[in-house]
């Protein structure tokens, strides 16, 4: 099997359903994708050489299955083809957000991309879904597109972020504070407070 074919040499390529130039927001929209499912490889590989993160790394591999899936979805030119992407995933990745909220030190200030290389290379991920969801959007003010993976892109870059923030306090090591930020966020109250609420 070759990996080049030479059909793409005059800067143009093919989808289901045709063919477009690579800079297409299609081709752009799916190849962001691919770049964040990358980024994404790296981080369960890092999260793999952790026990603390090894839960993590599994879910970044199924996250890394579900991306392959939005790329395929956001591929078709054609009309009528059948997604692959529902809203399932997208609620499965807002109870893992709920949980690993529950689970992160309350934070009152902006924090910094950092502190261990498993977090960082979470935000990394959270930076580029973020692009990936941007690129997804314009696509979708030109053409039909599965409104599941605008959805899904949504809600991971939130999950990256906590992930981000667990991944630090299971590792032992502080967020970053963003040293001129005022306290924004406010701590939640206590169970004794609530109750005199």
């Amino acid at each position: 099997m070759r990996l080049y074919t030479k059909t793409g040499d005059k800067g143009e390529t093919s989808l289901i359903g045709g063919r477009v130039r690579k800079d297409d927001v299609r081709v752009e929209t799916y190849g962001t994708i691919d770049e964040l499912n990358s980024f994404v490889g790296v981080a369960a590989a890092e999260a793999l050489k952790h026990r603390e993160l090894e839960e993590l790394a599994g879910m970044l591999m199924e996250i890394q299955q579900e991306l392959f899936d939005c790329g395929s979805d956001l591929a078709y030119a054609k009309q009528g083809t059948p997604f692959k992407m529902n809203e399932e995933p997208g609620l499965r990745i807002e109870q893992w957000i709920d949980r690993y909220i529950a689970e992160a030190p309350e934070i009152t200030r902006f924090i910094l991309p950092g502190g261990s290389l498993a977090a960082s290379q979470l935000h990394v991920c959270r930076t580029i879904c973020r692009r990936a969801e941007r690129r997804a959007v314009t696509l979708s003010g030109k053409h039909d597109v599965n409104e599941h993976v605008v959805i899904y892109l949504n809600r991971l870059s939130d999950f990256f972020f906590a992930a981000a923030r667990v991944a630090n306090a299971k590792l032992n090591v502080p967020d970053i504070e963003y040293v001129r930020s005022a306290e924004v966020f406010r701590k939640s109250r206590s169970k004794e407070e609530n109750r005199n609420k």
